[in-house]
């Protein structure tokens, strides 16, 4: 799944974050941060996402109706990989809530109150919190583990049972 959201840039105004999470480990797979918008920004972190996963054809490629997700080229990508594209109906705020989630506990722990650098500053401070999520970040709906472990967990286990 992905979503985009704010975040406070120092000396005001506002850098621009899109991400790609595993819905099932809860991991971020591809994220991108800009000065601006533009559909760019959803297709790289998507780009991230599929060269990190290399996700079989049929993989759901979940998002808002945002614009940047209806982009001809955003679309193109996702047909390209063979993957089917899902959106959250118009108006409903749970299709999308476990990025919205997300968003509430990673901002507030990356930005502890304050606000970001310049962009290449901020690319560094979100991939140091990028990393902590993964393999150290503790998930009650995960068991209590990291997404990087729980993905160990469930490979390991889903070995051990037969087809």
């Amino acid at each position: 799944m992905g979503d985009i959201t704010y975040l406070p840039r120092q000396g005001g105004g506002w850098l621009y974050l899109a991400v790609r999470l595993d819905r099932c480990s809860r991991k971020v797979v591809g994220w991108d941060v800009r000065d601006t918008m533009p559909e760019a920004l959803v297709s790289e972190a998507l780009r991230w996402a599929l060269v990190v996963c290399c996700p079989p054809a049929g993989l759901i490629v979940h998002s808002d109706q945002g614009s940047q997700y209806t982009a001809t080229r955003f679309k193109d990508l996702v047909a390209k990989h063979g993957a089917l594209q899902s959106m959250s109906r118009r108006g409903n705020c749970y299709d999308n809530a476990h990025a919205e989630s997300f968003w509430s506990r990673f901002k507030a722990e990356l930005l502890d109150g304050g606000s970001l650098p310049g962009l290449v500053g901020a690319k560094l401070e979100i991939s140091h919190q990028v990393a902590y999520y993964n393999a150290e970040r503790r998930h009650s709906s995960l068991s209590y583990l990291a997404p990087n472990h729980f993905e160990i967990h469930l490979q390991t286990t889903s070995q051990m049972c037969p087809a």
